[in-house]
């Protein structure tokens, strides 16, 4: 693959706007680290929600919907669809607490919620277990896409790819915070969507495809565009439906779509002005990343079942990529290859931007777990607010090569996401619950880590050595969340709860209210405290009616515009009506919640 001039110049002038913003984000972002980690808090909601979209929008995630397309088909994206519904959870029920409860990361939550040296412990194992061990793990996931974008499109080694565009992006995370991110997540989302529906247009148009008619009538396409899971057949409807809507959005723990909020989407809902900023926000990030991002990389996914229709085909079609590189998620930049001059650099740029969109993210959230809730919090508390900000720079830097040797050993982006996957699963539930019953403890919640862990590990490495039938990836996620969810309510029950005056003190500042919490109101000291917090009301009834129109709103539009892709306009109008009409329902009900 050989770029000429004007792609070059398209990448580079990229590259010099990225570090531009970075550096004119810098002077700010030195001021402290609530600044450098939270940008003051004040930032407007739409751009809060273009962000979490750009972080989302990695790299990666185009090679992993061409995986899940070409091996399920269409109705394969269920494995992280479904996580909607959790999403739409944090809108409208967790945003506006997470907001109240003004922590500067979302594991200071751990010490305003449980009381004693064991909130201590779990804060601070949780700041290096996430911030470095799962925090480096996506990143390498995410930097082993670049990997093959960059051995496709560019012809450069790994050890190239990763070197020149960690360099650019570290420049611009290191020198301008969470300010200078969010405004290079503005422009290089931009750039990304342009090249992201550019590219679809382009490409379905060939010869070849002969255009949208064409692809969704190739016998090589049709088994794989249905939305919907066959429902004779039952091994895929319980994989690639039952099993994500029923138990993986509310039990898993995955980057970007929490049970309960956290992660860089807290860090987003912490940086908004006020409650109602940090709920539009994540409203417009999930209408944005379900509704609105999918269907071109689904599109190019199935237009590579035409041109590269197997592994050998991508083998034969790149001979210098690392045969061990070569999977189903080489498709999507395998199809990139065939742009034109001119729009081929701009797609380049805009798969860059979104490798640095989530990376610089990714690296800041992670930063400031090691910083806030380790360093500041064990070893170092009266760090000067500069001895912060440099500490947040270098463990930016460390974070980065330590993510860029793990991508060298990973393979293909599908295997990386059920990883992360089984890694969370079990983990879920408490986060959910935690807000709304006063019973879980910090126990609950390192049981819940440390059960979860082990269980990944021992199907991941011990399992296989035990010459028992193999597992099918559903199996072990239900058997890992059962097993953690049982330890963990064992481990709730046999331990005390937490000081009385702590969850007094947390029902005053979060006023999560409902039965969860009825004890605890209960024994709040005057009745004074009692009349605020009844007069305030209990709207989380309100928050679920609201999750559901929602959650059919965003899945209406999903499904019309594939159907209008499709050709099918009568079963295109009739969803674009659901989606007018849940969307009226919606902010019907959205009316009666209590945002301040």
């Amino acid at each position: 693959m050989i770029l000429d001039s004007i792609d070059w110049t398209i990448i580079v002038v990229f590259f010099i706007f990225s570090l531009a913003i970075g550096l004119l984000a810098s002077k700010k972002a030195g001021k402290s680290y609530s600044e450098f980690f939270l940008s003051g808090r004040n930032m407007p909601w739409w751009l809060l929600g273009v962000s979490m979209v750009a972080t989302t929008f990695s790299c990666d995630t185009p090679n992993l919907v061409s995986d899940i397309v070409r091996q399920n088909g269409v109705s394969g994206n269920w494995v992280w669809w479904a996580f909607l519904l959790t999403g739409m959870l944090t809108v409208f029920i967790y945003a506006k607490l997470w907001r109240r409860s003004g922590v500067l990361t979302d594991l200071e939550f751990y010490e305003i919620r449980y009381s004693g040296k064991m909130a201590a412990v779990l804060r601070g194992f949780r700041a290096l277990y996430l911030g470095v061990f799962f925090n480096v793990l996506v990143i390498a996931s995410v930097s082993l896409a670049l990997i093959k974008i960059g051995a496709v499109m560019l012809n450069w080694s790994a050890m190239e790819t990763l070197s020149v565009a960690s360099i650019i992006l570290l420049i611009y995370s290191v020198m301008g915070g969470l300010r200078g991110i969010l405004l290079t997540d503005f422009f290089q989302f931009i750039i990304s969507m342009i090249g992201a529906v550019g590219a679809a247009v382009i490409l379905i148009n060939r010869p070849e495809i002969g255009g949208l008619t064409d692809l969704v009538s190739n016998p090589a396409v049709t088994s794989k565009i249905s939305m919907l899971p066959d429902f004779r057949d039952n091994n895929a409807l319980w994989t690639l439906l039952i099993l994500p809507l029923a138990v993986q959005w509310w039990s898993v723990w995955y980057p970007g779509s929490e049970p309960g909020g956290g992660g860089y989407i807290a860090q987003r809902m912490l940086s908004a002005k006020n409650e109602g900023g940090a709920v539009k926000a994540t409203l417009f990030f999930n209408i944005a990343h379900y509704a609105l991002r999918p269907w071109p990389w689904i599109l190019v996914a199935l237009a590579s079942l035409i041109v590269f229709p197997d592994l050998l085909s991508l083998q034969q079609a790149f001979p210098n990529v690392d045969p061990d590189l070569v999977k189903h998620d080489l498709a999507y930049p395998a199809m990139m290859s065939l742009l034109p001059h001119g729009f081929l650099g701009l797609v380049v740029a805009s798969l860059i931007a979104a490798f640095m969109s989530t990376v610089s993210t990714q690296l800041n959230w992670g930063a400031s777990y090691v910083v806030h809730d380790f360093y500041r919090r064990f070893v170092n508390p009266k760090a000067s607010d500069k001895k912060l900000v440099m500490t947040g720079r270098i463990v930016t830097i460390i974070l980065m090569i330590l993510a860029g040797g793990l991508a060298l050993l990973l393979q293909n982006a599908l295997g990386a996401f059920n990883i992360l996957l089984q890694v969370g699963a079990g983990t879920g539930l408490i986060f959910i619950l935690r807000w709304f019953w006063w019973r879980i403890n910090a126990y609950s919640e390192l049981t819940a880590m440390i059960v979860s862990f082990v269980v990944a590990l021992f199907f991941q490495f011990i399992y296989p050595l035990t010459g028992l039938p193999e597992l099918t990836d559903g199996i072990k996620l239900v058997s890992g969340v059962a097993f953690t969810t049982v330890c963990w309510l064992i481990v709730t029950f046999a331990t005390k709860p937490e000081n009385t005056e702590k969850l007094r003190s947390f029902t005053k500042l979060v006023q999560p209210g409902g039965p969860g919490w009825k004890k605890i109101d209960n024994e709040l000291a005057t009745e004074g405290e009692k009349k605020v917090e009844k007069a305030k009301g209990w709207d989380v009834p309100s928050g679920i009616l609201c999750m559901l129109w929602g959650t059919v709103m965003v899945y209406a539009a999903l499904f019309s515009f594939g159907y209008f892709l499709y050709g099918m306009y009568i079963t295109a109008i009739s969803l674009t009506g659901v989606t007018i009409a849940s969307a009226l329902l919606l902010n019907k009900a959205r009316k009666k919640l209590v945002i301040r």
